[in-house]
C-alpha cells in the first residue's frame, strides 16, 4: 500500500521546491508517530526481524535512516515506524543557525541525486533536547539534565556538528559540549567532521586537527558513561573525497583515539557524468552518481580497519542490491536518504526484506 501511495504522490512532491517537499514529508511523518497512524505505519511497514550487533547495541536490522532527513529531531517515532533500524537525527550545532542561503538543494532526476548546500541548519541543542525529552519543556528555565531516552523501537543515533562561526580551533569546544547534552539521549553520537557545506569543516579530517579533537572527545566520553552505567559509542562520519594518505590518517586517528565505528560516507564535491540541469550547482552530491565513489571508500576502510571496529555505509543506496553488496562488502550497517526520494518509504522494507 505504500508503494503504490508513493508512486501517487511523488510527481505531486517533484513540482514542489526540494527543500517545501522535504519539509512537508517531515510534517507529515512527524503526524505519523501519532497513535492511531503510528500503529497503523507499523503494521504497513512490519520487516521481519534481522537483527545485527554493533557498536555494544543490538538493531532490529541493519538498514538504517542518514543524518540530514529529520535534522530537529521532530519526526524522529513516525520515521521509526517505517522499519528502520536505526535512525540518525541531525547534524545537530550548538547554537541555532539558518544555514546558508536559499536556494541550497536540488533535484538531479535525470542522475537520481540531489545536491545540498544546507550548511547545518538547526535550531539548536536546547530546541532538540525538548523534542527527545518533552519533560524538559517545563522545566528547561532550571537547565535540568535528565537521564533518560525516548522510547523507540530503533536505535537512535545523534549526529553532530560546530556552528557555522565557531573557528576550527575551538571547534572541539562545540562537540564537547554537544557530547555533553546529548549523552543522556543518544543510544551513539556521530561526530560529523565530513559535510562539504560548513567552509573548512572538512579540515579537520586532518590528523592533527581530528587527533586534537577525538581525544578529549573519547575523555569526556568516558566521564559521561560512569553516571549513565552504559557506553556511549562515538562514530565518525568521513568524506568520499578523501585522498588515500588522507584516509590512511582518518582511520589511524579513528583508531588510536578509540572511536567505535566509522560512518563512510557524506556526500562528495565529485560531479561524475551527470546529465541534470542543475549539475554544476554547489554544494553535496548525494544519491545514484554517489554509489561507485562511495563503495570504492568502503572497500577501503574495510581493508584498513581490518575487522577492528564496524562499518556504516551510506551514500548512494538506491534499492535492496546496493544495500546488499554493502554488507557483503564488509559493512556491518547501511544508511538511507536520497534513495528515499526516489524509491520512496517503502525502500526500507524492500531492503530488509531482501536480506
Amino acid at each position: 500500500m505504500i508503494e503504490p501511495m508513493y508512486k501517487f504522490l511523488r510527481p505531486l512532491f517533484f513540482r514542489l521546491d526540494p527543500e517545501t517537499a522535504h519539509h512537508l514529508t517531515l510534517q507529515l511523518m512527524r503526524i505519523g508517530g501519532f497513535q492511531p497512524i503510528y500503529a497503523i505505519l507499523q503494521i504497513l511497514n512490519s520487516v521481519p526481524k534481522k537483527p545485527v550487533h554493533a557498536f555494544g547495541l543490538k538493531f532490529r536490522n541493519p538498514v538504517g535512516l542518514a543524518a540530514g532527513y529529520d535534522k530537529d529531531g521532530i519526526a524522529m517515532r513516525g520515521l521509526a515506524a517505517l522499519g528502520f533500524g536505526h535512525i540518525e537525527i541531525g547534524t545537530v550545532t550548538p547554537l541555532p543557525q539558518l544555514g546558508n542561503p536559499l536556494p541550497r538543494v536540488f533535484r538531479l532526476p535525470e542522475d537520481e541525486a540531489v545536491i545540498n548546500r544546507m550548511g547545518f541548519p538547526s535550531r539548536g541543542a536546547e530546541f532538540v533536547q525538548m523534542q527527545l525529552n518533552p519533560r524538559l519543556k517545563a522545566r528547561f528555565m532550571e537547565r535540568a539534565r535528565p537521564r533518560s531516552r525516548p522510547t523507540l523501537p530503533a536505535i537512535l543515533g545523534i549526529n553532530l556538528g560546530k556552528n557555522k562561526d565557531t573557528l576550527n580551533e575551538e571547534a572541539v569546544l562545540d562537540y564537547l559540549a554537544l557530547l555533553q547534552n546529548f549523552a543522556p539521549y543518544a543510544d551513539y553520537l556521530t561526530i560529523n567532521v565530513s559535510s562539504p557545506n560548513t567552509a573548512g569543516l572538512r579540515r579537520l579530517q586532518g590528523r592533527e586537527a581530528l587527533l586534537g579533537l577525538l581525544t578529549p572527545l573519547h575523555q569526556q566520553r568516558l566521564l559521561e558513561q560512569v553516571p549513565l552505567k552504559r557506553q556511549l559509542p562515538l562514530l565518525v562520519k568521513i568524506a568520499p573525497d578523501l585522498t588515500d594518505d588522507e584516509l590512511d590518517d582518518v582511520v589511524d586517528v579513528v583508531l588510536q583515539t578509540h572511536m567505535d565505528g566509522i560512518i563512510a560516507t557524506n556526500t562528495t564535491l565529485a560531479r561524475p557524468g551527470l546529465q541534470s540541469t542543475h549539475r554544476d550547482e554547489n554544494g553535496g552530491l548525494s544519491g545514484a552518481p554517489l554509489r561507485q565513489g562511495s563503495e570504492a571508500i568502503l572497500q577501503k576502510v574495510v581493508k584498513r580497519v581490518g575487522g577492528r571496529i564496524p562499518i556504516v555505509s551510506a551514500g548512494g543506496i538506491m534499492g535492496p542490491d546496493d544495500a546488499k553488496r554493502r554488507l557483503d562488502m564488509g559493512a556491518t550497517l547501511v544508511q538511507v536518504y536520497t534513495g528515499l526520494i526516489y524509491r520512496g518509504p517503502g525502500l526500507v522494507k524492500a531492503i530488509v526484506r531482501s536480506l
